[in-house]
């Protein structure tokens, strides 16, 4: 039996009398349409993008021109404000030609804030040093600001009525801008000797007994050991000879200094040591090795109840560590991943490296493994890799293309579960 076919038109869709239904071809035909539209106004907005960027870039740099004019204000306060700003621009973006055409005026600003300025002036500049040199690389440009500014750290170091915060960052300003700029082996040779003079204060006396300094000065003596250390790791095999009979001997003394930060520092100063004699020397021997590894031991697993918990914890990290090194010489490879690369801290020589530019760009490094030529070289990896900004932007879609891509995904998904739900399919169609 015919049912009578109803009188009642649907409307939906529009299909009205003499109107064709709405076709997958139309469909695709009005979604191109739209993608092109699109496409126009994308490219607008990339030019329009390309010229916010350069007005961010010029605003960036305005406001770096202002901090630079600053540093020769009278206010003190207004001075170190304008330190900070541009220590944090050079920490994290690469500034080469904004710094070279303005080294020289900025090398005259920290001096002038070295030699009239105070405590944390004095500190902040010392740092604002260091990171004009690491943007500058070794080169004449970066041999020139250390040359002007080379005696002044000097003098503030040697200077006992000076700020010890301030003589804390010319030590660590001191051996890093050695290290990246200084052109005389001789003279690296001669500001270990200076580290030396203040480090070696707090070795055990000839009498046995030890010695007593206040928080603030043995932080000196560990910002001096630490850069004394750093300017090890490119000593010739001659000097690193001479430093083995005159140092290992003294160095494990400072394992018993009261400040954790001292014997954490003594000791990966020692793992140092010992990974240097090695190379030199695959059959080198300690002679007091076996008290030596058992004060290490002892530190690795230190349970004194007087310490806080912190630094008994991070002691024992890096003196099980240091343990292995001078026992077994072995080293516990780190990972670093910056971008889509990737580095290996595998030996004692690169960590003391890498801890050393950390300390002074912080949460930027990992920008300046990926883009800083000079640090690059000193961690051997390679030239910065090119990245095309265009073809990324070419690869990403827009967002009503990723609509549709959802919206089609969804759909077949859909589809492909739908007969597990309508309760009407006969169960055992799947048996």
């Amino acid at each position: 039996i015919r049912m009578p076919r109803s009188k009642k038109r649907n409307n939906r869709g529009g299909q009205h009398r003499g109107v064709q239904p709405f076709s997958d071809e139309d469909a695709s035909i009005e979604t191109l349409s739209h993608c092109s539209s699109l496409s126009d106004a994308a490219s607008v907005a990339e030019e329009v993008g390309d010229v916010s960027e350069d007005a961010a870039q010029e605003d960036f740099e305005y406001k770096l021109k202002g901090y630079i004019d600053s540093t020769l204000d009278k206010s003190a306060k207004t001075r170190h404000s304008a330190l900070d700003g541009l220590k944090t621009a050079m920490a994290s973006k690469m500034l080469y030609e904004f710094l070279l055409e303005r080294r020289i005026t900025i090398t005259d600003s920290i001096e002038r804030c070295l030699k009239k300025g105070k405590g944390d002036e004095q500190r902040a500049a010392a740092t604002l040093a260091c990171l004009l040199c690491i943007q500058l690389g070794s080169g004449i440009e970066s041999e020139e600001v250390f040359k002007t500014l080379k005696p002044i750290f000097m003098n503030i170091l040697a200077d006992r009525t000076a700020n010890i915060q301030a003589r804390q960052a010319c030590a660590t300003s001191l051996g890093v801008c050695s290290l990246v700029a200084e052109d005389d082996i001789l003279d690296v040779y001669a500001t270990m000797e200076c580290f030396e003079s203040l480090f070696a204060k707090s070795y055990t006396k000839e009498d046995g007994t030890q010695s007593v300094f206040n928080a603030q000065t043995t932080a000196l003596h560990i910002s001096a050991l630490l850069a004394w250390a750093l300017l090890l790791t490119i000593c010739s095999n001659t000097e690193v000879k001479k430093i083995l009979k005159k140092h290992l001997p003294r160095l494990p003394s400072l394992l018993e200094s009261d400040d954790v930060n001292m014997r954490i520092a003594a000791g990966e100063t020692i793992a140092l040591i010992f990974e240097l004699a090695r190379d030199l020397d695959a059959e080198f021997e300690y002679e007091d090795l076996e008290s030596l590894c058992a004060n290490l031991n002892a530190l690795a697993t230190d349970g004194n109840k007087h310490r806080a918990k912190n630094d008994k914890r991070k002691q024992r990290s890096v003196f099980r560590d240091v343990l292995k090194a001078v026992e077994e010489g072995d080293f516990q490879t780190e990972t670093i991943r910056f971008a889509s690369e990737r580095m290996y801290i595998d030996c004692w020589v690169k960590k003391r490296t890498y801890d050393a530019f950390r300390e002074l760009v912080g949460s930027g490094m990992n920008y300046h493994l990926q883009a800083n030529e000079f640090i690059r070289n000193v961690f051997e990896l390679g030239a910065p890799l090119v990245v095309d900004s265009a073809a990324l932007k070419a690869m990403k879609i827009s967002r009503f293309e990723r609509h549709l891509y959802n919206a089609a995904a969804f759909k077949a998904r859909t589809k492909a579960r739908s007969k597990f739900r309508d309760k009407r399919v006969d169960v055992g169609e799947f048996i």
